[in-house]
């Protein structure tokens, strides 16, 4: 089967802002559309740094809605994560029947899940698709936690094209050696893509195909000059472009990526204050500062 490029390159994860009484439609839109000009491979909404687990089922299949109309030929990407395999399905036909070109699906427990409970859940979801699926490891924020074995399951089955993985080592060699680990558990056609946006250098230059990416959502800019470089072989370049972006990625890990990406849309004027559901709260004055200190750092804003 060949690889799909929507499965490439950079995938944006824009913000879903809100108000009092939902989505910031016009907002949102904004942000959609601005990645989507800036020419990224695919535009991803209602992952984590999209509010999916904070939205109803109505306000999710809008934000879709939104989403598709807003990027154009652009593929979209839509989260359907939901602590009950009936919600899940339910998200799942909302995305499909609103035109999302493939989900992507985080396993959410309140239980912890097993093995073949996470496997369950995949299996039931990939038999109502008739859109490509990602998988969403991302154990910071579910708690649950893949082995390669696992993912390999998976993999295997219909419809999966990608995996989307935690960080890789900051070490080249140790890097190359996790993603050529992994790969050789996986089919072909089912791509690799790193997430956490500082080791998204080094996952591209250790072999994975994309970059699913919080910052894109909003700098899409310089993400793209990162992505580019490193999928044409250009280390030196990549790892100077991501560099540049230190700042940034050294608030994310401090803060999280949510609430930075929240501060950072907000001091570009891309939203509204107060556009995180409570009761997650904003970054306090130190963290506004800090996050204004990198901007200028990285002369994004003066």
């Amino acid at each position: 089967m060949k690889t799909s490029t929507m499965f490439t390159g950079l995938s944006a994860f824009p913000l879903t802002p809100l108000t009092d009484d939902g989505i910031d439609e016009p907002a949102f839109v904004r942000l959609v559309e601005r990645v989507a000009a800036a020419g990224v491979d695919s535009v991803c909404v209602l992952g984590s740094t999209g509010s999916y687990a904070y939205l109803d089922r109505t306000e999710r299949a809008r934000a879709v809605e939104l989403a598709v109309a807003g990027a154009g030929s652009v593929p979209v990407l839509a989260g359907v994560g939901a602590l009950r395999t009936r919600e899940v399905l339910r998200h799942v036909e909302d995305a499909q029947d609103r035109g999302a070109s493939a989900i992507l699906l985080a396993p959410m427990s309140y239980q912890p899940l097993t093995d073949d409970e996470v496997f369950g859940l995949y299996e039931d979801v990939t038999a109502n698709l008739s859109v490509p699926l990602v998988v969403y490891d991302n154990p910071t924020t579910t708690r649950v936690v893949f082995g390669d074995e696992l993912h390999a399951r998976i993999a295997e089955l219909p419809g999966v094209a990608s995996i989307k993985i935690p960080p890789v080592p900051a070490d080249p060699a140790e890097a190359a050696q996790r993603v050529a680990s992994l790969r050789s558990r996986l089919p072909g056609h089912v791509t690799l893509g790193v997430s956490g946006d500082g080791a998204a250098a080094a996952g591209l230059l250790a072999g994975c195909h994309a970059w699913y990416s919080v910052m894109a959502g909003i700098l899409p800019g310089q993400c793209l000059a990162i992505t580019r470089a490193a999928t044409a072989g250009d280390a030196e370049l990549a790892r100077s472009l991501s560099r540049e972006m230190e700042p940034l990625w050294q608030l994310m890990v401090r803060y999280g990526s949510y609430r930075v990406a929240s501060a950072v849309a907000e001091d570009l004027g891309l939203v509204s204050a107060g556009n995180l559901p409570a009761p997650v709260r904003g970054l306090d004055g130190n963290g506004r500062a800090a996050v204004a200190r990198a901007l200028a750092e990285m002369k994004i804003l003066g």
